[in-house]
């Protein structure tokens, strides 16, 4: 089916990527977990453990069909770097697919790739989606263009299926 990268690093939201992760693989496609350093992260509520496989700087954007960005603070660990900025703003230049989930669209603000886009989020991040000049819409899921965006863990249902209907 579909190759995703995952761009992923220590403290995200367990669920956020636990549930997604699974969902996609049982729908047949491929995840290859994307980070700053090879290594293991681990979610913020300990439950998950994920092993790094690329090095986002080692790894090219256009052999992947989306990129999921599961939240907590694993957004704003990776766009602390140039690396995983520079990879989600090309990647977004293809016209594929980007899925982000609550504190994910930090990582696209930093990449200044919201501007004019609906979007949403985190509670705590509405006024840095606004800030960056994104139109912030408070519901479960929002589809604006090739970005796909949700607000917290009770949407994880919603989100899957809006992203699975769009590798459709």
């Amino acid at each position: 089916m579909f190759k995703i990268g995952v761009m992923i690093d220590k403290m995200f939201e367990d669920v956020e990527y636990s549930e997604p992760a699974k969902a996609f693989k049982e729908a047949g496609h491929e995840l290859t977990i994307l980070g700053k350093q090879k290594t293991e992260v681990t979610g913020k509520k300990g439950k998950e453990t994920v092993q790094i496989e690329e090095k986002i700087s080692d790894s090219d954007y256009n052999k992947f069909d989306a990129i999921f960005i599961p939240g907590g603070c694993s957004p704003d660990n990776l766009r602390s770097e140039p690396e995983p900025v520079e990879f989600i703003r090309n990647f977004y230049k293809t016209g594929k697919p980007i899925f982000a989930i609550c504190h994910a669209p930090q990582l696209l603000i930093t990449a200044q790739l919201i501007e004019g886009k609906k979007i949403t989020g985190w509670k705590s991040i509405v006024q840095d989606i606004k800030n960056a000049g994104g139109q912030y819409i408070d519901q479960e899921v929002v589809e604006d263009g090739n970005i796909i965006s949700s607000r917290q863990p009770s949407d994880i249902p919603a989100f899957i299926s809006a992203c699975l209907k769009k590798l459709e």
